[in-house]
């Protein structure tokens, strides 16, 4: 089973920082991509990142763009995702999961998710 566990929400202030943990178990990142997705209370689940191991460009959603970046930790089988100059317009539940890049309509790669959800890792930007 394509599972993942988040972890590294939490309260910070406007232009703080958070890094967040996504855990892969039972796969390997080497044959999948991991998607990050938050959810905001009222609004719909919207795709932040699309982070591949090979050699597409990672896709960031227009309003993290230059905030947000991604990494992984082979070791540790272990995707990240560093924001930085949060604001309070970040503040969401945030999701990550096993995905398939494809390439969308405006020639930039996305992920379609075929893993399970995680918990999800709440993350509140507020003074």
């Amino acid at each position: 089973q394509l599972q993942v566990v988040e972890s590294g929400g939490g309260l910070v202030q406007p232009g703080g920082s958070l890094r967040l943990s996504c855990a892969a178990r039972g796969f390997t990142l080497d044959y999948y991509a991991i998607a990050w997705f938050r959810q905001a209370p009222g609004k719909e689940r919207e795709e932040v990142s699309c982070f591949s191991s090979g050699d597409l460009s990672t896709y960031f959603l227009d309003s993290v763009k230059g905030r947000f970046t991604a990494s992984r930790d082979n070791a540790k089988n272990t995707v990240y995702l560093q924001m930085s100059s949060l604001k309070p317009e970040d503040t969401a539940v945030y999701y990550c999961a096993a995905a398939f890049p494809y390439l969308s309509g405006d020639g930039t790669y996305h992920c379609r998710p075929v893993g399970s959800w995680g918990q999800g890792t709440q993350v509140t930007v507020s003074s």
